[in-house]
Parts: structure tokens; sequence; C-alpha cells
């Protein structure tokens, strides 16, 4: 064996193995977060545009002006918190490795990192990387509510991080604003950093969105990550970005220019012509989504699933004991392999993976022709 051992235990991740499983047997993909549809005309004909006059070099280290700018402007129009496109906003290549660099460039070893379970995978990764404990507080069925009680028992004195992401992957819980009092209190009386992932910020159906910066005393203590992929169908872009005051963004900076140096360029203005879109895009977005999210609970709840109706992202959840399988896992391969559906196993996203055995988890960011389609397909459970 030649991997290093910060690895052992982490293996493949749980998208790859799934979407080779429904590449294998010609499941639909109702695993991996990706559209199967394409991002809009205006956005792709910005990136054209920029490759064909020249724009194909090395981009500023921390995202070109007008995509710095952009991003920005749209912060500050959803948060009221003036922002300085120069100092306070960083380009990075994904949501992930602006998780990467935050956690590289603040966290430092024997430091402790409070990670909001159920996860998306890359934060343990990361709290490994930097050399880090992590720390878990778990959301539990059937409203995934973050419980104070259960955040005060893992924060302390040790605790320089704590990670949040909302609207949550995969529950779909959009955090109310006691949730994000619980967490600001505790970070305040720790002097504890926050990173909020908010990269489906966009996509609420239930509940309203607001970022923990906005709270007293936590704009200069927070990190907040957010990326293009998810709210434009352009996952394979792998534009995001981290918002944070000067001392915070010095940080990630210092880790960023390691990782990629630079987002690609083209990509860039790209992004800074979709964060040009009007409310018109956004409302559409939503609408459709949220027919999406109901063409498939209401077929998942017909089948004989348990189905926890999310507040946002584009996942739900759904209890599969109906079904007689002793856990996630297993069900999950059966889906794949004899019904020609693929979701994902949520116990990848527990660190007590019998926490999520009971759970299965499925994308709808898909047209609503491969939805019916699927839930023909899931008919099969019922006999």
């Amino acid at each position: 064996m030649q991997t290093a051992a910060r690895w052992a235990g982490f293996g493949q991740t749980v998208f790859t193995e799934i979407t080779e499983l429904a590449k294998a047997h010609g499941a639909i993909n109702l695993g991996q977060g990706f559209p199967d549809f394409d991002g809009p005309d205006f956005v792709k004909d910005a990136a054209a545009e920029a490759m064909r006059r020249g724009d194909n070099q090395y981009a500023r280290m921390f995202g070109i002006p007008d995509l710095n700018g952009a991003i920005a402007a749209r912060f500050t129009s959803d948060t009221e918190i003036a922002v300085d496109p120069d100092t306070q906003v960083t380009v990075t290549s994904g949501c992930t490795e602006a998780l990467a660099a935050t956690f590289l460039g603040l966290v430092n070893p024997g430091d402790e990192v409070v990670i909001v379970e159920p996860f998306y995978d890359s934060y343990p990764a990361c709290v490994t990387l930097a050399g880090a404990t992590a720390r878990y507080v778990t959301l539990r069925p059937p409203d995934f509510r973050l419980e104070p009680a259960d955040l005060a028992a893992v924060v302390g004195p040790r605790t320089r991080v704590i990670l949040i992401n909302t609207p949550h992957n995969p529950t779909g819980r959009v955090f109310d604003d006691a949730e994000l009092e619980a967490v600001a209190t505790l970070a305040i009386r720790h002097d504890a950093l926050v990173v909020s992932d908010e990269v489906y910020e966009r996509m609420v159906y239930e509940g309203a969105h607001r970022s923990i910066a906005t709270l007293p005393g936590m704009w200069e203590r927070t990190v907040t990550l957010s990326s293009l992929g998810k709210s434009f169908s352009v996952t394979g872009w792998k534009v995001g970005w981290a918002v944070a005051p000067e001392p915070l963004t010095a940080g990630v900076r210092a880790a960023h220019q390691f990782l990629t140096f630079a987002t690609a360029t083209p990509l860039q203005h790209g992004a800074a012509a979709a964060l040009a879109a009007g409310r018109d895009y956004y409302d559409a977005l939503l609408a459709s989504y949220r027919r999406k999210r109901d063409l498939l609970a209401e077929g998942l709840d017909a089948v004989g699933f348990e189905v926890f109706v999310p507040q946002g992202t584009y996942f739900i959840l759904a209890d599969h004991r109906p079904f007689g399988f002793p856990d996630d896992v297993s069900f999950a391969r059966h889906l794949a392999a004899e019904v020609g559906v693929a979701a994902i196993p949520p116990s990848a996203f527990y660190h007590r993976k019998a926490d999520g055995a009971a759970l299965i988890r499925f994308a709808f960011c898909k047209g609503e022709d491969t939805l019916r389609a699927a839930v023909g397909r899931l008919q099969a459970l019922r006999t």
C-alpha cells in the first residue's frame, strides 16, 4: 500500500461508486447531484465569447474583477453587508476547493472542527487534511432540526470551526433563526469561526435562507461559501467562491494559491454573466425545482417510502425500511441492479454508519420525464 495513512478509511467516494453502478446496469441515475439538462445559453455564450476573444490565460489568483464584483454585489444585496470585491472575495475551483482552502488556511493541527451530519463527504476529508479532529452533531428525522443542546455538547475550548450547510444536503433542512442563533452564540462564546456552505441558497421551497454572517458579531468570524454549479446547472464548471473579512480571506488565499492558484478564466466570465441574471431567472428555477420535488416525493410516497419532503436543495431523503432491506448500501445496490434506479446510501454521510442505514437519498435535479420514468421503475418495489 502506497496511499498516505491520512486517507485510511476514506476509500472511493460514494458518488463515484453509485454512478459507476448506474452505468453498469443502465439505471436512471438519481444518485449523484448533477442535472441531466444543460445550463442557460446566456451563461455558456459568455464563456464561449471569452474564449474566442482570447481570455484563455491565467486569471488573477483570487478571481477576475468582473466576477469578484458580481459576487460582492450579490452578497451585499442578499445580506446588506458591504463587501470589498478585491479584499473579501476569493474565486475558487468549485466550493469543494473553497472548503479545502478554508480549512488548510485557517485550521491548525490539533484544532477541533464541529461538523453537522449527515454531511457532504468532503467535510471530514478537509478536516483530516488540516490535521484537525472532527466532532459531530447529528440531525435526526423527521424534522432534521439542529438542536442547541446537541451542538453545545460538542463545542468547546478546542473548537476552531463550526461547519454548517444551509440549505442542508442531504436532509433539505433550511436552518431557521433559532438554529443559526444557537450556532452564533456558541461560536462567540468559544471564539470559534463559522464556515457556512450555502451552495443551495437559491433553492428554498419552505422557510427562508439566511446567511449566518448577518447575525450580530458573526461577519468578522464567518467564511461564507457558495458556487455557480447548482443554481445554473453547470456543475462541471467548478466555479465557487469564499466571502469573508480580510483576516480570514488571507488564510483562504494562502492555501488557494497553492491548490489551484486560479480558476478557469473563460468560465469565470461565464459566471459573471450568470450572476447578472434577474429575479425572473431564479423564480423560474425555483418553480421548476418545486415541480420536480413534488413529482418525485409523491411518487416515492405512492411506492411505499416514508418521505421526508425537503425545504430546500434538490435532494430527497426517504426511509427504505418498508421494503425489508437490512441497510442503505444493500438497498442501493438492489435499486441499481434489479430496479434500474440509482440512489445514494446516506450512511456514507455519517461518522456512525448505522445512523444513516435506514435512509436513501434521491436527487431530483433531472428532467421531469426522467423522474417519471424513475418512479415508474420504482413501482417494482411494490410487488
